[in-house]
């Protein structure tokens, strides 16, 4: 099986090898389910950043390789359910080959989905089913097994999804705006107040941004990354212009330092 070529075969052979408990790797061999999520968590990001890099670059090399990462988590996981008869590899196939055929009837079943907004209707619908069949309690809440783990803008944006599938949502994007405003003169009148009012006003502010950003269709998880990318670039410029004219940071007035960002918001256009 060394020798053989790259497999799914093979991969699940070289993890059996590591968790080998004469011959494997000491490392491997300590690693629980707890212990794995973390890195579970950081391959997923840096598959993130390795998809920004291929899109802005033309550059899959890296993509390809943190993809094999995050298989490898899979693998893992895998083989620890194998070792306690919980589940195998081959279950965790069967499972999701099972759930992606029931969630697309109108491509392997006669079910007519024609528009965007049906089909997200009933990818929502069956993801119900799903949370009630995993517990018999009718009273089960529509916000069961969102992931705590979850980055807290994507975890906004999936409690708002979730509610507006039942119908409990702004119909129109002006309302959702408006909000804001609102949320906006609270936080104002908190300024003055106790620190604990104030942070729970900049809370729900940020809450109703990310429900501006989900009804005007944009995942605010990566606006806030493009705009920490951009934040990031421009703030490279001022450092060269700083360095440039031989002072520090501190040795400059504001007005300096927000001049220097507008010669660089400037070079853009």
């Amino acid at each position: 099986m060394l020798n053989d070529k790259p497999s799914i075969e093979k991969l699940r052979w070289i993890m059996a090898e590591l968790r080998d408990p004469e011959t494997g790797c000491p490392w491997d061999l300590k690693q629980t389910f707890a212990t794995i999520v973390p890195h579970t968590i950081e391959e997923a990001y840096e598959v993130a950043d390795a998809v920004t890099e291929a899109v802005e670059q033309n550059d899959f090399s890296e993509l390809e390789k943190e993809l094999g990462d995050l298989l490898f988590q899979v693998i893992f996981y895998s083989q620890l359910g194998n070792e306690q008869k919980k589940f195998d590899f081959d279950s965790v196939l069967a499972a999701i080959c099972e759930k992606l055929i029931r969630r697309h009837p109108h491509v392997f079943a006669n079910e007519q989905l024609t528009t965007e907004d049906e089909i997200k209707q009933n990818w929502e619908n069956e993801k119900a089913k799903e949370r009630q069949s995993r517990n018999q309690n009718a009273n089960i809440s529509i916000l069961a097994d969102i992931p705590k783990n979850l980055p807290a803008l994507s975890q906004a944006a999936k409690i708002q999804k979730r509610c507006s599938h039942v119908g409990f949502d702004w119909h129109d994007i002006h309302d959702v705006f408006a909000k804001i405003e609102e949320e906006v003169n609270e936080v104002k009148e908190e300024l003055v107040g106790d620190q604990q009012g104030l942070a729970e006003e900049l809370g729900d502010l940020m809450f109703a941004v990310v429900n501006l950003c989900r009804h005007a269709k944009q995942d605010p998880e990566h606006l806030l990354r493009k705009a920490n990318q951009k934040f990031t670039k421009r703030f490279h410029g001022v450092e060269r212009q700083v360095a440039n004219s031989g002072k520090t940071f501190e040795q400059h007035q504001l007005a300096t330092l927000e001049q220097f960002w507008q010669n660089v918001k400037k070079s853009e256009k």
